[in-house]
């Protein structure tokens, strides 16, 4: 009897923090992400940016079924996002067309990583009222991160003009209904 208490306290336990896991794993993938990055594992970076934007659009779908969503999970998600579609996206594409413009190349690459992060910020303090007020972070970093795919047929130049309308683009008024 005990030990059937304790299995279901802890299916109970695990059930509670299912989306908080799979943002974690989306916080593991896009570390992973940079880690290749870093490396100059640019494809291995890719693909796992790639799973990261799998696992980020399971977890609001698991806490809204389960019925878990919580203010700790909106902020958690937040702060995972911005590694995941902020700054391993940024990385991958400085890594692979930025660099080739010094200066200027950094500070579009920071310049994105800012914007995705106050784009976060304004939605965590917003009511959600089924439509997104600029273009989602996750959108922006899969955007950004697909660039790399197209580094070798696409002028370099032209990622500084993607990366900086895709940070205004984040932080705009722009409306986009959820779907």
């Amino acid at each position: 009897m005990f030990m059937l208490e304790s299995v279901s306290s802890t299916v109970k336990k695990v059930k509670s923090q299912a989306a908080n896991i799979l943002t974690l794993v989306n916080l593991s993938l896009g570390s992973l992400a940079l880690l290749f990055i870093f490396k100059g594992s640019l494809t291995a970076g890719f693909v796992f940016i790639v799973l990261a934007a799998l696992f980020d659009r399971f977890d609001g779908m698991v806490a809204r079924k389960l019925q878990i969503e919580s203010e700790f999970g909106k902020q958690l998600d937040s702060l995972c996002d911005l590694i995941s579609f902020g700054i391993a996206p940024a990385f991958l594409l400085y890594q692979t067309a930025l660099s080739d413009f010094g200066i200027p190349g950094m500070l579009f690459t920071i310049i994105y990583i800012a914007c995705g992060a106050i784009r976060l910020a304004r939605f965590n303090i917003t009511e959600f009222t089924g439509a997104f007020v600029g273009v989602p972070i996750t959108v922006a970093g899969c955007i950004l991160a697909v660039g790399y795919l197209l580094v070798p047929v696409i002028p370099s130049f032209v990622f500084m003009f993607i990366t900086i309308l895709l940070s205004f683009l984040m932080i705009s008024t722009l409306s986009i209904q959820k779907r």
